[in-house]
Order: C-alpha cells, then sequence, then structure tokens
C-alpha cells in the first residue's frame, strides 16, 4: 500500500472513530511503527488529525469529541463479542441489572435476551428497542426499565431526570461502557452529563462490571466519573498489552481477559 493510500485510511479511521492508535494501525496497515508515526506526522502537518501519545485524534477538541452510536458500531466486532460472552457468563436469572449505553454494552444486551427473568435497568434506547423485538423466546422476556433523559450522540440518555430514576433503584449488577480507560485518569467519557449518570450508575450497584475493548486504554475523554480501584470487574480483550495487563491487574477487583476468535487463513 502506498503512503497516500495508508494516510487515506487512517485519516477515515479517524474521523469515523475520533481517534486511532499507533499499535493498531501497525497491525492494520501491515506495516512498522515508525511508518506509522511518519504518516501521522504528514496528516498532522496537514492539519487533518492532531497527534497525542500513542496514536492520534481529530484536531479540536480531543477530549470532547463523541463519536455517534453508528460509527462506534462496526470497530473492533469481534473483541466485543468475545467480551460480551464473557460477561454474560457471569449473569444468573432473576437478576436485576445496569446497562449503560453503548455499543459493547449493546453486544452483551443481545446475549442476555435469552436469559429469563432479568430485569434490565438502561439509559439506552437502543437496548430497549432490542429486548422490544426479542420476540422468538417470551418465556426469557426480561422487565426492562428505561431512565429516561436527554439523548447523547452516542444514544445514552443523560441528565437529572435519569439520575434520580437510577438513584432510586438497587441494582445487583451493573455492566458499564466507557469512552476512556486510563491509569491516572480512569474511566472517561467526553459527555459531562453521562459522567454524573454513570456514578449514580455506580452508586445504585452492589457490584460494577466494566466491559470494553483494549482500543480504550490510554484514551482519556474530557470527564472522569471513576477510577480503577472502583471497578470490581473488567472485562477486556487480549489485544491489551502485558505492560498495561499488570497495572490494571493490580488495581482492579477481578481482571477477565476475554480471546476474540482468530482470524481465518
Amino acid at each position: 500500500m502506498l503512503a497516500r493510500q495508508r494516510q487515506s485510511v487512517i485519516l477515515q479511521d479517524v474521523r469515523r472513530a475520533g481517534s486511532v492508535r499507533v499499535s493498531d494501525l501497525t497491525q492494520r496497515l501491515g506495516v512498522s511503527d515508525m511508518t506509522v508515526r511518519r504518516d501521522l506526522e504528514v496528516l498532522a502537518r496537514a492539519g487533518l488529525i492532531e497527534k497525542v501519545h500513542g496514536g492520534a485524534v481529530l484536531p479540536g477538541a480531543p477530549s470532547s469529541h463523541e463519536p455517534g452510536f453508528e460509527a462506534k458500531s462496526v470497530l473492533e466486532q469481534p473483541q466485543k463479542a468475545a467480551i460480551s460472552r464473557a460477561a454474560a457468563a457471569l449473569v444468573t436469572p432473576g437478576t436485576a441489572i445496569g446497562l449503560s449505553a453503548g455499543t459493547t454494552t449493546f453486544a452483551l444486551a443481545e446475549q442476555l435476551v435469552t436469559i429469563a427473568g432479568l430485569t434490565i435497568v438502561t439509559n439506552s434506547v437502543r437496548i430497549v428497542s432490542l429486548f422490544g423485538q426479542a420476540h422468538d423466546n417470551p418465556g426469557a422476556q426480561a422487565s426492562v426499565v428505561l431512565t429516561g433523559g436527554i439523548r447523547t450522540p452516542s444514544d445514552a440518555l443523560v441528565g437529572p431526570i435519569a439520575d434520580l430514576t437510577i438513584r432510586s433503584l438497587h441494582l445487583d449488577m451493573l455492566f458499564l461502557g466507557c469512552h476512556g480507560i486510563d491509569p491516572a485518569a480512569g474511566l472517561t467519557t467526553p459527555n459531562l452529563a453521562e459522567a454524573e449518570t454513570n456514578r449514580a450508575f455506580m452508586q445504585a450497584a452492589r457490584k460494577v462490571t466494566v466491559i470494553a475493548d483494549h482500543t480504550k486504554w490510554g484514551i482519556v475523554g474530557l470527564s472522569s466519573f471513576a477510577a480503577l480501584d472502583d471497578v470490581d470487574t473488567l472485562i477486556i480483550d487480549s489485544g491489551l498489552q502485558a505492560e498495561a495487563r499488570a497495572l490494571v491487574a493490580d488495581r482492579v477487583g477481578q481482571l477477565i481477559i476475554a480471546d476474540a476468535p482468530a482470524k481465518a487463513g
């Protein structure tokens, strides 16, 4: 692939996801770390991206950019599937579960529609719609509570109405997604109101499980809503590097590595 073609792919990825990591680009493009960094430098000089530690983001406000649900849903699909299967294995029938909005929690919701007797509390319109369409197994239908609130670009309902609803409830488990995970900043989101809603979810739950793919590591959004020490369980895919695994394992209650299926051929 020519340099101009690589740079076009990189730019498309940044515009779709809001950010890219050098480590992921080296695998995606089949080139060296140095080659990717040179491509990023060319794009940065042209004002098309902004370089950050370990990757690049859209120029302007890197910590407050919030990609939409559709843009995020096409990313890291095998990893999200593996993570969601590992998370679903922790759920037993009759449990009251909180599901925050996001593409990884949506993947988990797809796994939960066949589990009997669940009560689902969510601020995701997408997840509510999913359970509403699950007519194949009526005996496993969940009771679903939608929090209400103001809709964000990622299809999360946030704000005082959502927070008040969540704080009035008691959840056995919470499965929580995030925009970024960082050893210093903790769990972050680009949306201030969503950060407060996530805090309300965490306060309402007996057990907090964060589900996120490895590309979230090292990403810092505008607002922190929890420290790593606040997480009971983190489920992440095997793309997380060994050094990061060791750091996370020392901070969270339990670290579960979910292996995505190997690519054919």
